[in-house]
């Protein structure tokens, strides 16, 4: 994949905006000192190239009702179905990570769910019948940091 080369401008809008989404394009505009109509444009090129994928509300797990975060490591019986796992894995709702991995697991998965007793259903219904051999899953107490990651200068 190409890597865009960022400019400084690049680099302290996308601070900005990282920081706080909802940042008016003006305030933006009057720290980079420049205008407006520059700081649209520049964010439209950002988005273009696929530097910024979009912009969104966080929500607070607990706030509405989940109370469990888990992360579970999927070992596949045959993992030559990785597409049609993913595939069923975006019908389940809770399930708002998947990646693919190197190590054991064949995929790793993050979920939320209301309490221990809906994701032992998750795992149970939902998981295990997409021909997993087995899973382990981790259960988070407290995400003790989440942020973006650091937006450094091109070299």
């Amino acid at each position: 994949m190409e890597q865009y080369q960022l400019d400084a401008l690049d680099v302290q809008i996308l601070k900005m905006i990282a920081g706080n989404a909802r940042v008016p394009f003006l305030e933006v505009a009057r720290v980079c000192n420049v205008s407006g109509a520059a700081i649209h444009q520049r964010i439209q090129k950002l988005m273009s190239q696929g530097v910024i994928k979009g912009s969104e509300y966080v929500l607070n797990p607990e706030k509405v009702g989940y109370e469990t975060c888990a992360y579970v490591g999927l070992f596949l019986r045959n993992p030559e179905q990785f597409d049609e796992v993913v595939q069923e894995l975006e019908k389940i709702p809770e399930v708002v990570e998947c990646h693919f991995t190197t190590g054991s697991y064949d995929m790793f998965l993050k979920i939320y769910a209301r309490n221990n007793h809906h994701l032992l259903s998750i795992i149970h219904d939902k998981l295990q019948p997409l021909g997993l051999s087995r899973s382990e899953t981790i259960i988070s107490f407290h995400e003790a940091i989440k942020r973006q990651f650091p937006i450094l200068p091109n070299d």
